[in-house]
């Protein structure tokens, strides 16, 4: 029972640790591909300690939802960490908690607070943005569920750890039609849920374009600091859920002694690495979508899904 508590700290404090600095290295990775100098690397953790170091400015019009949002949305990334594989291969004392499904469930939670928040506010920019980031997951819902349909066809089951076992052993059940397909609806899937080019544009700041940054406008001090945190966990969480789940289920560790934890530490930094440059490409090879045809976007993941989930079916 202390082993694993220790191992579940372990995991949590990478994904709260680490995922500024992946936020950063994101951001500094398109800088350099535009030619700009850009901010350094460790600039989320300075932008973080000096918006706690401020005072919050809460508008008169707003409740408790305004108030209560920002620690639902920083809480909610370190409860789906529990339930997934970060670190480690083998399950942990929350692992059977809930399953893929489950985290998918977590995580539109703080999106719901978040858009309640954004209305509650009383900007007029805010539930512009909310409604938008509604349709944006109204939209993406259903690829979700066709995604994790095939997930259970394939595995035989949506615990994340038996799915990520599933992919090691054999090896052959990696190199499937509907596996790959399913990695590209997944991906596609995870642009849109963390506001990434080609569906929003994270560092635009015209309130008129805005779709996720616009919920944020009337949170200051530590309030907007918890919000940040928590959109760089939930970008960490779905990414590890991309990689350790379905793509590169490899190189954590199989032990809980501290080498095998060390060394799964550094392997799962360097495959969030990779990501994070395959999204600087892609990120600089498109352009943000106007707001119509982001149904395009996703409608295109949505059909990748449902190919996947029939070419298992039919054991194509």
């Amino acid at each position: 029972m202390a082993e694993a508590a220790a191992l579940n700290l372990w995991q949590l404090a990478f994904i709260l640790g680490l995922s500024p600095l992946f936020a950063g290295i994101l951001q500094k990775c398109k800088e350099l591909v535009a030619s700009k100098r850009g901010p350094g690397i460790f600039q989320p953790y300075r932008d973080l300690r000096k918006l706690f170091a401020k005072d919050a400015v809460t508008p008169e019009s707003s409740t408790w939802i305004f108030r209560f949002t920002p620690y639902v949305v920083f809480v909610i990334p370190l409860v789906v960490t529990l339930l997934i594989p970060v670190l480690t291969d083998f399950p942990l004392f929350f692992a059977f908690v809930g399953d893929m499904l489950a985290a998918g469930f977590i995580l539109a939670a703080s999106g719901f607070f978040f858009t309640l928040a954004a209305i509650d506010g009383g900007n007029p920019y805010g539930p512009m943005g909310a409604s938008r980031t509604r349709m944006v997951g109204f939209l993406v819902e259903p690829v979700i569920i066709i995604v994790l349909f095939t997930v259970s066809f394939i595995a035989d089951s949506t615990i994340p750890y038996i799915v990520q076992q599933h992919w090691v052993h054999p090896l052959s059940n990696f190199f499937t039609a509907s596996h790959v397909l399913l990695l590209i609806a997944f991906f596609m899937v995870l642009l849109a849920e963390t506001g990434r080019i080609p569906v929003d544009n994270p560092s635009g700041h015209f309130e008129l374009a805005m779709i996720d940054e616009s919920k944020a406008l009337e949170f200051s001090g530590p309030a907007l600091a918890l919000l940040k945190w928590g959109g760089y966990m939930k970008f960490a969480v779905l990414a590890i859920i991309f990689l350790n789940v379905l793509t590169t289920p490899w190189g954590l560790a199989s032990t809980g002694t501290i080498p095998a934890m060390l060394l799964a530490t550094a392997l799962v930094f360097l495959k969030v690495l990779a990501l994070v440059l395959l999204i600087v490409v892609v990120e600089s090879s498109f352009a943000k979508l106007r707001l119509f045809r982001i149904t395009d976007f996703v409608g295109a993941a949505f059909a990748v899904a449902v190919t996947a989930m029939v070419t298992e079916l039919l054991g194509l």
